[in-house]
């Protein structure tokens, strides 16, 4: 029994690293104990793994020679898999995904079989981790921030379920590109300066800033284009789950625009209809204009 030390939560070069190493030795999964960092490292834990260096053989001419390691391929979807559903939460993601790399050396096909139970746990990890972006990149609201040399500064808050930040930080950075910014979350911090983008360590919320000017403003917008016919409560929740509600600059209004929709529908359908203005073109001495149905009653 081995333990292998990955140096991050997304170290997925050293997971490759390691995995192929463990796969030419010939260690099966049921004999690793996978940890990230110092995680774990006690008096009664399992030793270490350390590959193993490559064996030699001698030439014709009495210099050593590597001897050909063994060769083994896997899909190319399996490296896709591997680099998304590394970034999940799941503390033994990375026996699952060396699980399936054994398996793979006798099942080429293994990937193609989505009834069989590891297959479908990593594809579900997968799908979490591009849900978990998904709803960063929707849910992300930036505040604004005056800096000491009177520059403007953009500061956002979120909570990743996953480790996905890194992975959606070029997202951020090509969107808002002349923005100086900077996205906290609880395991990393994200800046951009217009340039460069950089990390440093973890946050908590207060470290963010709670409102800004403009948020009076975009509530009135949000209010205003409010459409209580086309509300789907169940919808809306699935799409903008709660727990995302408290980081946005809107959410005290939903409460409220939900309990009113049905008043504020029947009123819409109650209202006398309006008729617009007709518009009718004139020509005169070769030139276009346009008058109203009220205009063609004067003079």
């Amino acid at each position: 029994m081995y333990t292998v030390r990955l140096a991050h939560e997304i170290d997925f070069e050293g997971w490759r690293g390691a995995a192929r190493a463990l796969l030419m030795q010939g260690v099966a999964p049921e004999n690793l104990a996978w940890r990230v960092g110092e995680a774990g490292k006690d008096l009664f834990d399992l030793p270490d793994f350390v590959p193993a260096p490559p064996q030699n053989q001698l030439s014709e001419q009495g210099q050593a020679k590597p001897v050909a390691s063994k060769e083994f391929k896997v899909p190319r979807d399996f490296i896709a898999l591997c680099s998304k559903a590394i970034l999940h939460s799941d503390p033994a993601r990375f026996a699952l995904l060396y699980r399936l790399l054994w398996r793979l050396q006798h099942t080429p096909k293994l990937l193609q079989l989505a009834f069989d139970p590891d297959v479908a746990k990593a594809q579900a990890l997968v799908k979490a981790v591009r849900r978990d972006l998904h709803k960063m990149k929707a849910f992300v609201r930036f505040r604004e921030i005056e800096m000491q040399n009177g520059d403007a500064e953009f500061i956002a808050w979120f909570e990743p379920d996953h480790h996905i930040a890194q992975a959606a930080a070029p997202f951020f950075s090509a969107r808002f590109t002349n923005m100086r910014w900077s996205i906290l979350t609880p395991a990393i911090c994200m800046h951009w300066d217009g340039q460069t983008l950089s990390y440093s360590a973890g946050a908590s919320k207060a470290d963010a800033p709670t409102e800004d000017a403009g948020e009076d403003l975009w509530r009135s917008y949000y209010r205003s284009i409010f459409n209580p016919a086309r509300l789907k409560v169940s919808a809306m929740l699935a799409q903008m789950p709660k727990k995302y509600w408290r980081n946005l600059p809107e959410a005290p209004l939903i409460a409220g625009l939900i309990a009113d929709s049905s008043q504020r529908m029947q009123s819409m359908i109650s209202a006398q209809p309006t008729t617009p203005k007709r518009k009718i073109v004139k020509y005169v001495a070769n030139k276009t204009s346009s008058v109203s149905d009220a205009d063609m009653g004067k003079g």
